[in-house]
């Protein structure tokens, strides 16, 4: 199923939103950033504040450390979401915990007047797949479980990208292992966080004879 062009199977866009709540249109997002993932390595980032038209609380100052006069100087949500599908362009995406990202995307796409980004992995989702023995599945405690350098601060954007990306990177390693896989798509990673646990010998089993290989 084509979620990337052709020769670009090992490529895509890992992204991460704050946003000042939960809920997309009553609440808005005030940071983006995507990084982008090449053979395992990072190759760009983009990372944007976003002016959302309206305060934001005193607890989501707290919680990320972007503050209302930080915003106050940010492209409005619009600008910075069209710069983002300009870099993400036609690529795959990852999210940690993918279906809030997605939620917030959309919207904040549709505001925009873009066009939806439909194929999104979910990071979260493969981690529960092979981590049995981590306390949660939280961005902060799978990095520290795999020994991923914490680059910048947690809940902001562009460092929870950056970190999901090497977390990615690391899942498809041991992925790999376990299943002694000379090497996983993007596509294999998509489908294998969509499956459920009981499922997933078979399906690596029928995913990889389907391919010929």
């Amino acid at each position: 199923m084509g979620y990337y062009p052709g020769g670009m199977k090992n490529t895509c866009i890992v992204l991460d939103f704050e946003t000042t709540g939960l809920s997309p249109g009553a609440d808005r997002a005030i940071e983006v950033a995507a990084v982008l993932l090449e053979n395992g390595k990072v190759k760009d980032r983009f990372q944007s504040l976003m002016n959302p038209g309206k305060k934001i609380s005193p607890f989501i100052e707290s919680y990320t450390g972007i503050t209302n006069s930080m915003l106050a100087s940010a492209p409005k949500n619009e600008m910075a979401i069209r710069e983002l599908v300009s870099f993400i362009g036609k690529l795959p995406l990852v999210a940690h915990n993918a279906s809030f990202d997605k939620r917030f995307l959309d919207y904040e796409v549709q505001k925009a007047g873009r066009n939806p980004i439909e194929t999104m992995a979910c990071s979260l989702l493969v981690s529960r797949r092979i981590y049995d023995q981590t306390p949660n599945h939280k961005l902060q405690t799978l990095v520290e479980y795999k020994n991923i350098q914490v680059v910048g601060n947690f809940h902001r954007a562009l460092a929870d990208a950056e970190m999901t990306a090497h977390l990615w990177v690391k899942m498809k390693e041991d992925i790999e292992k376990k299943y002694k896989l000379d090497e996983v798509t993007f596509d294999f990673m998509f489908r294998f966080g969509k499956t459920g646990k009981k499922g997933l010998e078979k399906f690596v089993q029928a995913y990889f004879c389907q391919k010929g290989t």
